[in-house]
């Protein structure tokens, strides 16, 4: 079978986002170095990868517009080469409320690749689901490689060299796509960008039923996620007593069954319908979160894992549902606008699960999230038995 340049076009955007999630889950496994060095507390670095995730979201529908404008290609250029820089700063930062307005700004520039690509790939693919699915292991693959990357050079070295590790990643697949990636043709390059934000065609487009049933799902799933992909180390190590490595390896084994699991999830959707993944996946996610504060040994924490890796792949089957609800004209801004409503609301899961630890540790705030996912899969099933048509 020969390779296809639409097969070169899903494997660059999969390492483009490789390199934009690596930036921020190397993060991750060193907060507690973070929080020892600049003398804060859990809430205080869950505010700053709060404002993080925030940037990241309100990022997504200008982005959209931007692609639109200028094409696909110089957008997700931008959101490569910033990644890597606004690391770099980050690693430098000479004081916490540096390290908070850096951490924005990574987020900003970071947010501008996952919907512009996932538009790039709507022009190249009918499987849309199957593709986004692949698009989307560029994910949890970086969450595969850097924890357990930043925990080691973090040990040895000190939390600055790994967060300075993106650079390694990030210049190698700039020069890649600049390189492969045919300039790809405005949608709209004759529009004035100030048409795109009216508020009466926002309005519009977030007032259908399907989409704000389907944005009030992604917003808890994604409140969730968020709550994990900041803290889940930490609470290997406060929880579970881990070590740093331990918990970083533990955080590795999650990002392995997401990575698995976007790839199916994706593929599922266009077989057996959205919701049925969407709902399944969010199933396993409150099964594995009840089970990691149940747990007491490691067997019962690994299948904890496993279960908690598949809740955190529904977005595999999410945005190819939002993205069926779209005119073709609609998808770049349409859904980048939806991609910062869910990611702006969801990005408060890092305060809010450092907030809910600091007040009343680290069981109680997993049970909490816990409890969110089962809130979602009630949701879905209810639709699905009443044929509500949302």
């Amino acid at each position: 079978m020969r390779w296809q340049y639409r097969s070169t076009v899903l494997v660059l955007c999969l390492l483009a986002f490789f390199v934009t999630y690596f930036a921020r889950m190397a993060i991750s496994p060193v907060i507690p170095f973070i929080v020892d060095d600049f003398a804060v507390s859990n809430t205080q670095i869950g505010f700053a990868l709060s404002g993080m995730w925030l940037a990241y979201g309100l990022s997504q529908f200008p982005s959209g517009v931007l692609g639109d404008r200028y094409g696909e290609k110089r957008v997700i250029l931008v959101a490569v080469g910033g990644t890597s820089i606004a690391s770099l700063l980050l690693a430098l930062s000479p004081a916490f409320p540096a390290f908070v307005v850096l951490a924005v700004l990574l987020g900003a520039v970071a947010g501008l690749h996952y919907a512009v690509a996932t538009t790039l790939l709507s022009r190249t693919y009918d499987e849309l689901g199957r593709a986004v699915g692949i698009h989307s292991i560029g994910g949890p693959l970086a969450g595969l490689v850097a924890p357990v990357a930043a925990a080691w050079v973090g040990v040895r070295f000190g939390w600055r060299p790994a967060l300075a590790l993106v650079l390694g990643v990030g210049l190698p697949v700039f020069a890649l796509f600049a390189w492969q990636i045919r300039p790809t043709e405005p949608r709209r390059p004759e529009q004035p960008m100030r048409d795109r934000f009216e508020l009466a065609a926002l309005v519009d487009l977030l007032s259908r039923p399907a989409i704000v049933f389907t944005l009030a799902v992604a917003m808890l799933g994604t409140f969730i996620v968020q709550g994990l992909l900041t803290f889940l180390p930490t609470f290997f190590v406060a929880y579970h007593d881990y070590s740093a490595t331990a918990a970083g390896t533990a955080f590795s084994a999650f990002f392995v069954v997401r990575t698995v699991g976007q790839f199916f999830l994706g593929d599922l959707s266009d077989r057996i319908g959205r919701d049925i993944a969407i709902g399944g996946s969010m199933l396993a996610g409150a099964i594995g979160l009840f089970g990691l504060v149940g747990a007491r040994s490691r067997v019962t924490v690994a299948a904890a894992v496993v279960l908690a890796g598949l809740g955190s792949s529904f977005f595999a089957a999410l945005d190819p549902r939002f993205l069926d609800q779209f005119e073709t004209a609609e998808r770049g801004a349409g859904f980048g606008l939806v991609r910062t409503v869910y990611t702006v609301v969801g990005a408060a899961g890092s305060v809010g699960v450092g907030l809910l630890a600091d007040l009343f540790g680290w069981g109680p705030s997993f049970l909490v999230l816990a409890g969110l996912f089962s809130i979602t899969v009630l949701a879905l099933g209810v639709n699905r038995a009443f044929d509500l048509g949302y």
